[in-house]
């Protein structure tokens, strides 16, 4: 369950060795320093704790614009130290966490694909939703699709592939969309199946 956490840069395409052309997203992931690490003795499992170097770092205090937990192979690990895109090869599989775009406040047509109403002949009902509930039980059902914020929400894509390593350039190729704007944050995790 090797773990890394890594910018989304831009989506684009790559041609494939067979000649077909793909999907990817290019991640940008700046070796991640090790805060703490976590022991079977102490902690009750092994993990490490990473940090993403935030630019405003010194080498005198530095600071993280995210840290999170990855549960990695036991081994000689030290504080300070970095790890990198190299403990990801071509072909393995992982799956990445991102926070989707936020929409706002959206309404029922937007947020959920309701239907709109009649157009003409008199309806003043076009985008409004609707009844939103029965007469005999005067309250509305809990997980009624109604108007809302959408988007802003945790979203993890497990079916990704690791179609480029770039270690010279700290640079990850996903296969496919992952969510979130350019810029934004993600976790990426090797999969063991």
């Amino acid at each position: 369950m090797k773990g890394i956490l890594a910018q989304k840069v831009v989506m684009t395409q790559a041609i494939l060795p067979e000649g077909k052309a793909t999907a990817v997203t290019v991640l940008l992931a700046i070796p991640n320093v090790i805060k703490q690490i976590k022991t079977a003795d102490k902690d009750g499992y092994f993990a490490l704790q990473l940090g993403l170097p935030s630019k405003k770092a010194t080498d005198a205090k530095p600071r993280f614009r995210r840290i999170n937990e990855f549960r990695f192979p036991e081994g000689e690990y030290e504080l300070g130290k970095t790890v990198g895109v190299d403990i990801f090869e071509v072909g393995d599989k992982v799956e990445v966490t991102g926070t989707t775009k936020g929409q706002g406040f959206a309404g029922t047509i937007k947020r959920h694909g309701f239907h709109r109403g009649p157009m003409t002949h008199g309806h003043d009902h076009h985008r409004a939703p609707g009844s939103i509930g029965p007469m005999g039980m005067p309250r509305v059902q809990k997980g009624r699709r109604m108007a809302g914020h959408m988007g802003n929400v945790t979203v993890t894509i497990k079916t990704l592939e690791i179609v480029a390593v770039d270690a010279a350039n700290n640079l990850i190729a996903v296969s496919g969309a992952i969510p979130g704007a350019n810029k934004g944050i993600v976790k990426l995790i090797k999969r063991n199946d």
